[in-house]
């Protein structure tokens, strides 16, 4: 569906993109890296307060042989610098996550129709319907950079889901379940293996995002669970959350590992953590539906997101790789699910699986940054648009709120309402 036009809007589709990047750290670069090796899409700026991000990433340019691009560096505000310049058709944010809704807002009052932003939205519940109302205001497109929407399995699932494998869906879990001890604690030289399922490594995100552990009590980091299962059961379209309880244990994992590293009179083992360690929420839909995730990284554990999808005729959990379909598998037997996965392979998953190659995340990493890119050069809407990144990213300070309470607390409508009438499946079943 084509964007109301408005003054400056083009006209027509776009042949090529010119991208402004703010934050070109390890995320950032990611993204970068994508974005360098299509030909539609020029570089035009980049902007962080890393003079060592900042240089690798510019040498990323060179080597790709693209123009140099400009780049704005210094204090923290910088990267209004580059948004006054202009000149970009859209914009990619990778920063910590207090400075993304202050990011995206300036990004829109100052003419750009597409911001592509990483997880989470905002911090605050009003940091939440802040973007959406600016988003509404200057009819702009607002996409959440989401992957694991893109995790081959989970589209799979997705079209079984779309195909009615799973008969009507009852029940769905997910969850952020990732040791991240090694990443809270890091001293941003050495670099770790954070044990994640395509083998991530990088370097420390402890000077902003330990923080979070010792300020707030709340599933932090929502988005890997909720955003593959909210499209399974049209979340915005046809169907909404609607309330919501959370629950936290006692946080004990990352004072012991502190202990375990440096010992008890190290200064970090005086530092009080109210992150608890598991944090478990429940959500309940419009339709019926209810999910259950679960954030866990503060203790030793593999690497998992708990995926699991039930409907009226079977499941399929991700844990344990394994799917049970009535009438299909052996009664009360579970069965390897790879010969489903790969029967039910998403159309866009075989016709771009071997551009995915190399790609972050197992190739997740390309489909949301060709999902963005594709939208700006179409001149479209995103896959997932401003009301998707508030709702599965407002979970985080409505868990904190109904943890600090002990109760159930209402969802908010971001939609206004529109749910009820808006397209009822995501874009993302597209293949572009």
């Amino acid at each position: 569906m084509l964007l109301p036009q408005v003054p400056g809007w083009a006209a027509a589709p776009l042949s090529t993109v010119r991208l402004g990047f703010i934050g070109v750290g390890l995320r950032g670069q990611n993204h970068l890296d994508l974005a360098l090796r299509r030909p539609d899409v020029q570089v035009v700026s980049v902007c962080d307060i890393d003079e060592g991000m900042l240089a690798t990433s510019l040498q990323m340019i060179k080597d790709s042989g693209k123009p140099a691009p400009q780049v704005y560096k210094g204090d923290v505000h910088a990267y209004r610098r580059l948004l006054d310049a202009g000149g970009i058709d859209a914009v990619i944010i990778a920063t910590p996550w207090e400075w993304h809704k202050p990011m995206i807002i300036d990004a829109l009052e100052r003419g750009i129709r597409y911001v592509g932003t990483e997880v989470v939205l905002g911090i605050s519940l009003q940091d939440h319907w802040e973007v959406v109302n600016a988003a509404e205001k200057h009819q702009a497109q607002v996409m959440q950079l989401e992957n694991v929407c893109y995790r081959r399995d989970v589209m799979a699932v997705l079209n079984m889901v779309r195909q009615g494998v799973f008969g009507e869906l009852i029940h769905l879990q997910g969850g952020y379940q990732h040791d991240l001890r090694g990443v809270k604690f890091n001293d941003g030289k050495t670099p770790y293996d954070s044990g994640a399922e395509f083998g991530e490594k990088g370097y420390s995100e402890a000077r902003w995002r330990t923080q979070h552990s010792v300020d707030r009590n709340g599933d932090l980091y929502p988005t890997h669970g909720i955003g593959p299962v909210a499209m399974m059961i049209d979340i915005n379209r046809g169907n909404r959350f609607t309330h919501l309880s959370s629950m936290a244990t006692k946080a004990r994992g990352l004072h012991d590992y502190v202990v375990k590293k440096g010992g008890p009179e190290h200064p970090n083992a005086k530092v009080q953590f109210k992150l608890g360690d598991v944090v478990t929420t429940q959500i309940g839909c419009a339709n019926g539906e209810t999910i259950l995730l679960q954030h866990d990284t503060n203790l030793p554990r593999p690497y998992s997101l708990g995926f699991r999808v039930q409907g009226t005729k079977g499941l399929w959990m991700d844990l344990n790789r394994s799917i049970h379909i009535e009438g299909m598998s052996k009664p009360h037997q579970w069965e390897e699910a790879k010969a489903w996965l790969d029967k039910y392979d998403h159309p866009l998953w075989k016709k771009y699986g071997n551009d995915a190659q190399g790609a972050g995340h197992g190739g997740m990493d390309f489909f949301v940054l060709h999902a963005f890119v594709e939208s700006v050069k179409r001149q479209t809407e995103t896959p997932q648009d401003v009301y998707d990144a508030a709702a599965w990213s407002a979970i985080t300070p409505l868990s904190e709120q109904s943890i600090a309470e002990r109760r159930m607390v209402e969802f908010p409508d971001f939609t206004r309402g529109r749910w009820q009438q808006r397209p009822n499946r995501f874009a993302i079943d597209d293949s572009y």
